[in-house]
């Protein structure tokens, strides 16, 4: 996939099938979308494009700094590559571009920037300075500049009933049944393993300790999760304790995993763990050989539910 960080680092020798937006989780909902760019690049005729932006408009627009979002920018990348879109567009998003109005943002960017040939997009869709542009103004600049415009209707979007406004409200209250059947995959996070405390080694439950650098990333509610990995080309699994640690008596949030059959040396290692099942909320124990035997009870449910996998 070719991936640039402007509209104006664009190059391209044929027309493009283009649609846009911050494509969030990249769930089934913007995949649906994304494979009719796919069906309609005829065999090569034209070229896949997907024009997103970052930092996510409300961080701009309204602060909104306190944003949790589904991907970081690098997850997002992954993601429409293994889905097997051409192009990725990831243009800044500033008060200037949110200016444009909305024939300066289809003539100068679409048509003469992108190479526009087609654009798919939902029929809800709104765009322009104040976003006051909906379908129907889309559709007249088509006409005007020779472009097509494919909407998806409004009983393929209710078909689907999923966003990333709910996926995230599921994650946030622990819910990794809902939230991964929307997504279409298991939701993950990616981070660098750094040192911790070690305390887990004390009582057999060795711990790899996650650092994300992405502050804007959405971590699931506290809790015991299952998760996997794919670590040295070997799939692995373990679980997974979101929270504070309140039985050492923590003040930082911490993730850390403990990976089952598996001892490899991680520090500064770049993980990305997906997460299958939720098991349980965190705990705070009066000793370490309570906190010992509840983990020990956690690997055995884990376990159990990865067999009937």
């Amino acid at each position: 996939m070719n991936i640039f960080h402007s509209i104006n680092d664009f190059r391209s020798t044929k027309k493009t099938i283009i649609t846009l937006g911050t494509f969030d989780g990249v769930h089934i909902g913007h995949k649906k979308i994304l494979e009719k760019v796919l069906q309609n690049t005829d065999d090569g005729q034209y070229e896949s494009l997907v024009l997103t932006f970052f930092p996510h408009p409300r961080m701009v627009l309204q602060g909104d700094s306190d944003i949790k979002l589904l991907n970081t920018i690098n997850e997002k990348i992954d993601l429409l590559q293994e889905i097997g879109i051409e192009n990725l567009v990831i243009h800044p998003f500033d008060e200037t571009f949110s200016r444009l109005t909305a024939e300066e943002f289809v003539k100068t960017i679409l048509v003469d920037r992108l190479q526009i040939h087609k654009i798919i997009i939902g029929y809800d869709h709104r765009f322009g300075r104040n976003r006051t542009a909906n379908i129907d103004d889309l559709i007249n600049y088509g006409e005007q500049y020779g472009f097509e415009v494919e909407q998806i209707s409004v009983q393929e979007i209710n078909e689907i009933s999923v966003s990333s406004t709910k996926i995230r409200q599921a994650l946030s209250e622990g819910n990794m049944t809902l939230a991964n059947d929307y997504l279409g995959y298991d939701y993950f996070i990616t981070g660098t393993v750094v040192q911790g405390k070690q305390l887990g080694r004390t009582i057999n439950f060795p711990t790899a300790n996650l650092a994300i650098q992405e502050n804007y990333k959405l971590i699931p509610q506290n809790g015991v999760y299952i998760v996997k990995s794919t670590i040295e080309n070997k799939q692995v699994y373990g679980m997974m304790n979101i929270g504070m640690n309140p039985t050492v008596n923590g003040q930082n949030r911490s993730i850390e995993i403990h990976y089952f059959d598996f001892d490899a040396y991680l520090y500064d290692k770049e993980i990305r763990v997906s997460i299958v099942h939720r098991i349980r909320s965190e705990q705070k124990f009066e000793s370490f050989e309570l906190l010992k035997s509840q983990l020990e009870k956690d690997k055995k449910t884990a376990l159990n539910y990865l067999n009937y996998l």
